[in-house]
């Protein structure tokens, strides 16, 4: 039995924060549009501050409520970007593999994330999207694109928004990601708290 005052079962509905984060103009707000809505635009307008997209999925017979926060790219705008990290479940690194300075962004918009999230650990869910492989004119080899996952053992795809390519793919890994962490986290408060039943309370003296 969970005692009261203690989260709901995690079989349950859970509700996650997703934020995806990255250089203006990698496709972030195009690659949201197609996992949610499954439709394509070329020209969204440059995302000032975050607008915020949800949906939901079963992941391992959980329905899992993802609310996907998209952020400006914009250097201006970067401190307060940075604002909306706080609660976030899981986050998306992306890139243009067309512009090697979003990609060589990366570490920054990384380091940045992280230092925001502490006390959160360096094993945060997080994933890496190369957008834009149906342009012909590219700059990010993906050899190189993957030695930069490894080495921070972050899971790499390559997608196109345009196409839906591996699009939903990216989005569903890192909820699984979010999800297991959650699920640990929940695991060890609830151990946590059943440590502490009144059984285990110093005698009160009677007055």
């Amino acid at each position: 039995l969970v005692p009261q005052g203690l989260p709901m079962d995690a079989s349950k509905k859970v509700d996650l924060k997703i934020i995806i984060i990255g250089a203006l103009g990698v496709g972030k707000t195009s690659l949201l549009h197609q996992y949610v809505h499954k439709t394509f635009c070329e020209d969204y307008r440059t995302t000032l501050g975050a607008s915020i997209l949800t949906k939901v999925l079963p992941v391992d017979s959980t329905p899992l409520k993802l609310q996907i926060w998209d952020t400006g790219g914009q250097e201006r705008f970067r401190s307060m970007v940075s604002t909306f990290y706080k609660g976030s479940d899981g986050c998306m690194l992306a890139f243009d593999v067309t512009d090697r300075e979003s990609f060589e962004a990366l570490d920054n918009w990384r380091d940045d994330f992280l230092e925001k999230v502490i006390p959160r650990e360096q094993d945060f869910p997080m994933v890496v999207l190369g957008n834009k492989i149906d342009l012909s004119d590219r700059q990010v080899p993906k050899e190189m694109a993957s030695a930069w996952c490894k080495e921070k053992d972050i899971p790499y795809f390559e997608v196109s928004a345009k196409n839906n390519i591996n699009v939903a793919e990216a989005f569903e890994t890192l909820a699984k990601q979010a999800l297991t962490t959650y699920k640990g986290i929940f695991e060890s408060y609830l151990t946590d708290s059943i440590k502490l039943t009144p059984n285990d309370k110093p005698k009160q003296s009677c007055c």
